[in-house]
C-alpha cells in the first residue's frame, strides 16, 4: 500500500514548465514573473494592492513596521497558531498578548479580545486556523472601537471567503502564505495586501534592504530592510498555482465531506466545525479522546505511520514553548488553546486525494482507537 502524505502540492506540466522556460531565461531572482505575479493576485483579490515576499512571515513582519509597531507596544494575537505568528511581534520589539480560542471555531475568541486590550495595545493579529475565517465583523467592530490597526494572519486562508467576500478582498493589512503545504504554493513565499497604495515605497524598501533606486542609477537607503524578495522561479510556480486555487479548494470541500460522511463519530473524537461556505479547508484536524485511549498522541501517530498514513500536529501552543515560559507565560493560561494543542491531529488532505483515501483514513482511525480503548 502506498503512503498517504498529509499534505502534497499538485503542480501541473504547464507550470513546471513554464519554470524551466524561467531558469532559461537567465532571470532568475525578482523580475518580470513577480510583476505579473503580483499583477495576478491584485486581481484575484478585487483589484487591491498586492506585494509579493519570500514567505508569509516575512509579510506579517513588514505589516508590522508599516503600522509603526515597535517597542512598548502590545499586539493581541492567539496561541494557536504556527509559532511565526508570535515570533514576528518580539522582531519587531513589540509584545505579544494572546488571547485564549474559541473551542468551537478554534479561533481566538472574539469575546476575550476587549479585556486583553491596553493603552499600550497597538494591533491584532487574527488566524484563520485550518483556513476557517476570524468574524471579520465582529473583529473589524472591535477594531474600530478602540483604534487598533489589524493585520490578518490569513496564511491558511487562501481562496476562503466571509459574507461571501473573498478574504484579501477587503480588511486592513492581510498576509498570506504560499508555503509548499499551503493550499497554493510558490515553494516557500507570500504576500502581503496593502490597505493603502501610499504604502507600497516602504514595503519595498522593507523587502529589500531599504533600498531605495533612483533614475540617474543612485540609491538611498534611510530604513533597515530585510531581505524578503521573491523569485521569479517562485512567482512561475505561483502563477501556475492561482489559476487553480479555487478548483484546489473545491476538492478539498469534496474530500472534507466525505470524512464527515465516513467518520464514525462513537469513537468519541471531536471534528472540526462544519463549514462549507467560508473555509477553504486547509487542514482537517481531528481532536483525540485522549481519556478514553491507552495510547498516547504519539502512540496513535506511530500506529497510523505503520500503516502508512502521514498525520500532522497544528499546533502546539505557542505560550507553552520555552522561549514563551521565559517570558512569564505558563501551563494553564489558556486552557482551550491547551485542550486542542494536546489533543489535535492533522488528517491527510490534498486535492490529488481519491475518497477512498479518505475511506482508508477513517478505517485506519476506528481500528487504533478501538484497539486502544481504556
Amino acid at each position: 500500500m502506498s503512503y498517504l502524505p498529509f499534505t502534497k502540492p499538485t503542480l501541473d506540466e504547464a507550470t513546471i514548465q513554464g519554470v524551466t522556460e524561467v531558469l532559461r531565461s537567465g532571470w532568475l531572482s525578482s523580475g518580470p514573473k513577480v510583476k505579473e505575479f503580483e499583477a495576478a493576485l491584485s486581481e484575484y483579490f478585487g483589484g487591491r494592492t498586492v506585494r509579493a515576499f519570500n514567505s508569509g512571515t516575512a509579510t506579517l513582519e513588514v505589516a508590522l513596521q508599516l503600522c509603526d509597531i515597535g517597542p512598548g507596544d502590545e499586539v493581541i494575537t492567539t496561541p494557536m497558531s504556527w509559532v511565526a505568528t508570535a515570533n514576528v511581534i518580539l522582531h519587531v520589539g513589540a509584545k505579544p498578548v494572546f488571547v485564549d480560542i474559541d473551542p468551537l471555531t478554534r479561533n481566538i475568541d472574539l469575546d476575550l479580545i476587549e479585556a486583553a486590550i491596553t493603552p499600550n495595545t497597538k494591533a491584532i493579529i487574527p488566524v484563520d486556523l485550518a483556513g476557517l475565517p476570524v468574524d471579520r465583523d465582529r473583529l473589524y467592530a472591535i477594531a474600530e472601537k478602540h483604534r487598533l490597526r489589524v493585520i490578518e494572519d490569513a496564511a491558511q486562508s487562501m481562496g476562503a471567503t466571509w459574507q461571501g467576500k473573498k478574504i484579501g478582498s477587503f480588511g486592513d493589512l492581510i498576509s498570506f502564505s504560499f508555503h509548499a503545504n499551503k493550499n497554493m504554493t510558490t515553494g516557500e513565499g507570500g504576500c502581503l495586501v496593502l490597505s493603502d497604495a501610499a504604502q507600497i515605497p516602504l514595503a519595498e524598501k522593507l523587502r529589500l534592504q531599504g533600498v531605495e533606486r533612483f533614475p540617474d542609477g543612485t540609491m538611498d537607503v534611510d530604513v533597515a530592510g530585510g531581505k524578503y524578495n521573491l523569485t521569479d522561479i517562485a512567482a512561475r510556480i505561483g502563477l501556475g498555482q492561482l489559476k487553480q486555487v479555487d478548483a484546489f479548494n473545491s476538492r478539498r470541500r469534496e474530500l472534507v465531506k466525505h470524512y464527515f460522511a465516513c467518520f464514525d463519530r462513537s469513537m468519541g473524537c471531536e471534528l472540526p466545525q462544519e463549514d462549507f461556505a467560508g473555509s477553504n479547508w486547509h487542514m482537517f484536524q481531528i481532536l483525540l479522546p485522549l481519556d478514553r485511549m491507552r495510547i498516547s498522541r504519539g502512540e496513535f501517530i506511530e500506529q497510523m505511520k505503520q500503516r502508512e498514513i502521514g498525520v500532522g500536529v497544528h499546533y502546539p501552543c505557542i505560550h507553552l514553548f520555552s522561549l514563551f515560559r521565559s517570558m512569564g507565560f505558563m501551563k494553564g493560561d489558556f486552557p482551550e488553546a491547551e485542550k486542542i494543542g494536546n489533543e489535535t491531529v492533522t488528517l491527510p488532505l490534498f486535492p490529488a486525494m481519491e475518497l477512498t483515501d479518505v475511506e482508508r483514513v477513517c478505517t485506519a482511525i476506528k481500528e487504533i482507537i478501538e484497539a486502544s480503548r481504556k
